[in-house]
């Protein structure tokens, strides 16, 4: 029996020594050739990545009676502190028509970007027991971080569009095609902003928070509670307005606006701001495929340092 247990062993032993062994982490240069692998790895597990897109959000809503209308609670309240706060007690309502409408169109927006930042930066040690025990690619816990945000995302996306047709202004406009563009600058500076700090944060645990302070900074640089209108009124340094319009962020919530304000459609906007989002693009792309090959870079030790 021994020896038949000994002979098995020797063959399977065998047969690893002819598996070839595949580079995990720290790969060579920066080729199209591996940008395409790990493109097509990431692919090959899209089971994986649907199952814990769909472990994330049933953890999230677990035994809860009201289930996924919970990701409209926090947009809402905020909707409404906003609302009285800034837009009745402090007056910011003036001048911009249709107020909860132009600043629900901007959670919905940020509130997009923040969570595929925060959950991709928190990602990879939320999942350290998968990262521990088997091997899939590590791309795939931030961009199923970005799959549950792009859930809650719809989710308010239709509320907003309800919202609109309860005030009689549905986003009937050619401007509507603002939002495909806009939708990708923000999930695209998401994923890398996610993959980058989501890398990082395994070896230096306090990245987390400071990315939360930095997309609450970013929440507050951004046209939201106020109207890109009232900066380029109160800002005589036209380099300072060309910087803050230049801000992909920003850019994104005026194209989202554009496309669901329908309030706002007199108003003066930035000039050639279809132009200026596909800029926003081709830079956020090149970001992303940087913050790639630092993950890349850095993944090969993440089972050791969680």
């Amino acid at each position: 029996m021994s020896e038949s247990n000994a002979a098995i062993a020797e063959k399977r032993f065998a047969r690893l020594a002819d598996v070839p062994l595949r580079s995990v982490g720290a790969v060579g240069g920066f080729t199209p050739r591996e940008v395409v692998r790990s493109i097509r790895d990431v692919v090959a597990q899209k089971d994986m990545l649907d199952l814990l897109v769909k472990r994330d959000l049933k953890a999230r809503y677990k035994d809860s009676a009201l289930g996924f209308l919970w990701a409209l609670a926090r947009p809402l309240m905020q909707l409404a502190i906003y609302f009285v706060v800034l837009g009745q007690f402090l007056g910011a309502a003036r001048g911009i028509p249709d107020f909860a409408i132009f600043v629900f169109t901007g959670l919905t927006a940020m509130g997009l970007f923040q969570e595929i930042a925060v959950g991709g930066t928190g990602s990879i040690i939320a999942n350290a027991g998968l990262v521990k025990k088997v091997y899939v690619p590590r791309e795939v816990f931030p961009l199923a971080s970005a799959g549950s945000a792009l859930f809650n995302f719809g989710v308010q996306l239709v509320v907003l569009i309800i919202a609109t047709i309860a005030v009689l202004k549905p986003p009937l406009h050619w401007q509507i095609f603002y939002a495909v563009p806009s939708v990708l600058v923000i999930v695209i500076y998401g994923l890398a902003f996610g993959l980058f700090f989501g890398a990082v944060n395994v070896y230096l645990r306090d990245i987390q928070y400071l990315v939360e302070v930095a997309t609450m900074l970013l929440f507050w640089a951004s046209p939201v509670v106020y109207s890109w209108q009232m900066v380029n009124e109160l800002v005589d340094n036209p380099v300072l307005v060309a910087l803050y319009t230049n801000n992909p962020l920003t850019l994104a919530v005026i194209g989202f606006q554009e496309a669901f304000w329908v309030a706002g459609d007199a108003l003066e906007q930035p000039s050639n701001l279809l132009l200026r989002l596909a800029i926003a693009i081709l830079v956020g792309l090149v970001l992303l495929l940087l913050s790639h090959r630092v993950f890349l870079r850095l993944q090969g030790n993440f089972a050791q340092e969680l």
